[in-house]
């Protein structure tokens, strides 16, 4: 900590000069040119060495090394240092998206407002471990959880890191990596009192051998010309369209889908290219997995002739693993993600199968039965298999309601038997309960304490519950 501490006193020294001899400081323009929102604040700081730079630790040319930065046993520390001009043109820039921090939201008071676009990237330094990573792309992050914090005066907010989201601007920086990791979302733990279930959701899909985002606990402190103050607890979370395909599958080529809108629920009628939102590939134009895959789940053969219907959905669709899956979701209970909601998961069209395959996303909501009508029940009762095919249709054919029936039992078993499950809360719990208590306000979505301990006690009742309620399910 003495070697970060030297670097950000000469960092915020730096600035310092800068702010006191610039007129331009304050002079910001928004790219528009695409869709990189990136900020450019009139600073001449290209001038600098990246005298911690390490083949190891920055460069493009390593694996990801998944056990430093995702460690499960420990509470990391993250330190970010943004410019008094490029913090402000942030808080300037949610607030035309918002509306007023702790106040009404952009229109008006009582006006709600879809938002289309995510908040900007300014470069900031990010420190760990007592090493710098330089002019990082960094923004906040989320949707409903985004405007809800902003709205409510709470500063604790998702972050997203781009470890050479402005390369272009410094040329030092080409290619920088995080200990092998282009893209990391750090995560607040929004309407969690846990701070808990985002980790434990993904450790369950990851223990039950599904592709998932790898997961840590981190503290977070923001030097925005005040010096470092405290953001909070937060969950550092793997991206998918980066180190996800790049570690977790033998070929990070295929088509990366994070679908949103009416087309992500894949009932029939609702194809629109728009909302199949690529992350990679954007210049190739082509569509066809998903339309297939939309195509063959409502074709009229899954009543006429079941065993083609299943032939043609499983040369597109790995239903194995989606199956499995929809099993872990609806154990632990997670009603944010598609059956309920049209968001929260990607597809991606692994090479080596030619098949889109389910990945999951975004699991604070889990491990409750939650909003919108509650999570699922374990056989999909009220839900309309026209609305929700992928789920609807499958379900209803006996050959992978079978498959379904079995993987629930396995998860109950295995990923989230109770015993294991509970002996997992009180080991984080222990771990975290000192830097989620010890939150400021403003800075955080608790009470007091006891809503920490109150939510943890809550989340191991729930594992009991739905131990009963499979049990209940499979006799």
């Amino acid at each position: 900590m003495k070697n970060y501490k030297i670097k950000l006193f000469s960092l915020v020294i730096t600035l310092f000069i800068f702010s006191c001899t610039s007129d331009d400081v304050s002079d910001v323009t928004v790219d528009d040119t695409d869709d990189s929102n990136e900020v450019a604040v009139v600073i001449d700081d290209t001038d600098f060495e990246a005298i911690d730079w390490t083949e190891a630790t920055h460069s493009k040319d390593v694996d990801a090394n998944i056990s430093e930065v995702f460690e499960d046993n420990t509470v990391k520390r993250l330190d970010f240092v943004i410019t008094e001009a490029r913090w402000q043109t942030m808080l300037d820039d949610m607030e035309n998206l918002y509306g007023t921090f702790g106040g009404s939201s952009a229109g008006g008071p009582g006006v709600s407002v879809d938002i289309d676009e995510d908040p900007i990237f300014v470069p900031g330094e990010v420190f760990y471990e007592g090493k710098e990573w330089y002019r990082v792309g960094l923004r906040f992050k989320g949707n409903s959880s985004l405007k809800s914090s902003w709205q409510a005066g709470i500063l604790k907010l998702s972050f997203k890191l781009d470890f050479d989201e402005f390369e272009d601007d410094y040329p030092q920086i080409k290619n920088q990596r995080f200990y092998g990791i282009k893209k990391l979302s750090l995560k607040n733990n929004y309407d969690d009192s846990s701070m808990l279930r985002e980790k434990v959701a993904t450790d369950v899909f990851r223990n039950a051998g599904l592709v998932a985002s790898h997961t840590a606990f981190y503290t977070l402190y923001v030097d925005h010309g005040n010096g470092p103050q405290y953001f909070g607890l937060y969950t550092l979370v793997e991206e998918v369209d980066g180190s996800v395909l790049d570690t977790q599958f033998s070929d990070d080529g295929g088509n990366l889908y994070k679908p949103d809108g009416d087309a992500a629920s894949f009932a029939n009628g609702t194809f629109d290219e728009d909302e199949y939102v690529k992350k990679n590939n954007e210049d190739e134009a082509d569509f066809s997995d998903v339309q297939s895959l939309l195509t063959i789940i409502n074709d009229g053969t899954k009543t006429t002739d079941a065993a083609a219907w299943r032939t043609s959905l499983d040369a597109v669709f790995d239903t194995d693993i989606f199956l499995k899956y929809l099993a872990v979701n609806t154990v632990v209970q997670n009603w944010d993600t598609y059956g309920r909601m049209t968001h929260n998961y990607f597809l991606y069209n692994d090479p080596a199968t030619s098949k889109l395959t389910w990945i999951p996303w975004d699991n604070n909501e889990a491990l409750q039965t939650g909003k919108q009508g509650g999570a699922l029940s374990l056989n999909f009762s009220g839900l309309t298999a026209s609305q929700w095919p992928l789920i609807g249709y499958m379900y209803q054919d006996e050959v992978y309601k079978e498959k379904y029936d079995a993987y629930v039992e396995e998860v109950i078993n295995g990923a989230f038997n109770e015993s294991t499950i509970q002996a997992l809360y009180t080991s984080y719990a222990a771990l975290v309960e000192e830097y989620a208590t010890s939150e400021v306000t403003g800075y955080t979505f608790l009470n007091n304490s006891s809503d920490f301990q109150s939510a943890v006690s809550q989340l191991k009742s729930h594992a009991t519950s739905r131990k009963a309620a499979v049990a209940a399910y499979l006799n």
